[in-house]
């Protein structure tokens, strides 16, 4: 990659991981599409690698962020095998207040699970990183000052006790975001924040990332890695 592009880094969303014959919100890859797509990362001389150690890295040539968000529970059992067979790390954000509970925001379901307590540590302990998704997944910016903040400091405290490692990594549930939610996520200490598309907000609690689906082949993902090197701005402060 060219240097104009190092602070443009290219950080992929996931969701959940399994049967993805019901899926009206397009979230669900399998098992086999997701290996296939990190294939196509190795390929191409890339690896994927946790959004902290993206930004760690001297220099974010053949380095992508991988992210999975809600904290899914079939992470375990689909996605990590998955990594851990093509040697590469992942960023997961998960949602402490509804531990062992269900994706209940999505009004047109399918009900999946998400990880128990137990689940995360398990995900910690293999090396994933472990970022805040928020309690409950709610739009921040449609919080109130006590809500948005109980969200989001909350949230890293609890992970922080369940895990016992720093949580330095938020991310905007529904990618939504607005000055006040950023300025409340740099307040609780939070290192970077990913979002979807901030709009006109940028720096390392606004990171844009590239949604990846179960349509996603190998031209798609070429054509979205192309866009997104091509389109986005150099997100400053990294």
């Amino acid at each position: 990659m060219a240097a104009a592009t190092d602070s443009t880094p290219w950080i992929a969303m996931y969701h959940s991981v399994g049967d993805c014959s019901e899926d009206p919100y397009r979230i669900t890859v399998t098992p086999d599409r997701l290996d296939r797509q990190l294939s196509w990362l190795s390929r191409r001389g890339l690896r994927g690698v946790s959004v902290s150690a993206l930004l760690a890295a001297p220099t974010r040539a053949g380095l992508v962020g991988l992210t999975f968000d809600d904290g899914y529970a079939d992470f375990l059992d689909h996605a990590l095998p998955v990594l851990t067979s093509h040697g590469f790390g992942a960023t997961l954000f998960v949602l402490p207040g509804r531990l062992g509970g269900d994706n209940a925001w999505d009004p047109l379901g399918p009900r999946k699970p998400l990880l128990t307590a137990d689940g995360i540590r398990a995900a910690a302990e293999a090396g994933v990183e472990i970022g805040s998704h928020g309690l409950t997944h709610l739009d921040l910016t449609r919080a109130d000052d006590v809500t948005l903040k109980s969200e989001i400091v909350e949230s890293r405290a609890l992970l922080e006790e369940l895990t016992g490692t720093p949580v330095g990594g938020f991310c905007y549930p529904y990618g939504t975001l607005d000055q006040r939610a950023v300025n409340a996520v740099r307040d609780a200490g939070y290192r970077y924040a990913c979002a979807i598309a901030p709009g006109p907000i940028n720096g390392p609690l606004a990171l844009p990332r590239v949604h990846i689906g179960q349509q996603d082949t190998a031209v798609r993902l070429f054509l979205k890695h192309r866009l997104h090197r091509l389109r986005r701005r150099p997100v400053e402060g990294i």
